[in-house]
């Protein structure tokens, strides 16, 4: 068992990676050993202190190498549930994975593509964020796959070769899944709707019926993740020591809300890193 598990590999998680180890605690991070496509993806970063006009990619490049002199890894395995027991926490992850630790601190960020109206209401009938979690329960049937990131391809070919039918609706270019049972419909959803459970997925006035939908996100809601978690406005609610509702569970960097900025974020994790280390004691 560690001290601490780190969910998000952006400079949030990385804050709080370089923090704990200077406390001299013990901690797991995962997310990508890319970091973060969002920080790459920026052509230049003029408002973070002692770095002047850096690029997105420079900015990555010189964080690889932070983690790398810290002796820092980054387990690229994606977590599906993080679950508060009586003296620890339990991590599953979509690989299989299963770790414990002492305290945890989300970092994972917060999506740019908007939710779907139903998706948090259908969530556990019918919707789903993990394929390799649930996707044997729609062995010969019918699913619509939501997909932010070309990095999740490998998800809906492994959902293509369980189900029937898949409409695939990508929110990325480049789209490489050619299946004869995967249709690409390029619309936003509008809305997941059904009775008891999802029926279908709405395109405006269209709609496609459906059995079940899976929503696959770079960026996996908390509230998704950690159960009983207090959110506000969509993101989570925490104290001025980045403490949530839940003892030993801490959050920062975008998903505790606005300003989405590196700087904030840094901050964050720092903070959260520190209270952990209040905590620990």
């Amino acid at each position: 068992m560690v001290d601490c598990i780190i969910i998000g590999s952006g400079v949030a998680g990385i804050s709080a990676a370089l923090t704990l180890k200077a406390n001299g605690k013990t901690a797991l991070i995962f997310g990508s050993k890319a970091l973060s496509e969002k920080i790459e993806k920026a052509e230049l970063i003029q408002n973070y202190p002692g770095l002047s006009n850096v690029t997105g990619k420079g900015f990555v490049a010189a964080l690889k190498e932070q983690l790398k002199d810290a002796k820092i890894e980054i387990i690229e395995e994606k977590v599906s549930g993080v679950y508060a027991m009586k003296e620890k926490f339990a991590v599953a992850t979509q690989q299989g994975g299963m770790y414990e630790s002492k305290s945890v601190i989300l970092a994972c960020g917060v999506e740019s593509v908007k939710q779907i109206e139903g998706e948090d209401a259908y969530l556990g009938r019918g919707v789903s964020a993990c394929a390799t979690c649930d996707g044997f329960l729609y062995k010969g049937k019918t699913i619509a796959v939501f997909c932010t990131s070309k990095r999740l391809e490998h998800e809906i070919g492994y959902l293509a070769d369980i189900a029937k039918k898949v409409y695939l609706i990508p929110m990325y270019k480049g789209v490489e899944i050619v299946r004869d049972n995967v249709e690409i419909i390029r619309k936003m959803p509008t809305k997941i709707d059904g009775a008891k459970r999802v029926e279908r997925v709405c395109f405006g006035q269209d709609a496609v019926e459906i059995d079940g939908m899976f929503v696959l996100r770079e960026c996996t809601s908390p509230a998704i993740l950690v159960g009983g978690l207090d959110m506000q406005d969509g993101h989570v609610k925490v104290n001025r020591d980045m403490s949530t509702n839940l003892k030993g569970c801490y959050a920062a960097g975008d998903c505790t809300g606005r300003p989405y900025q590196y700087a904030k974020a840094v901050g964050e994790g720092n903070v959260a890193a520190h209270s952990v280390s209040e905590f620990l004691k």
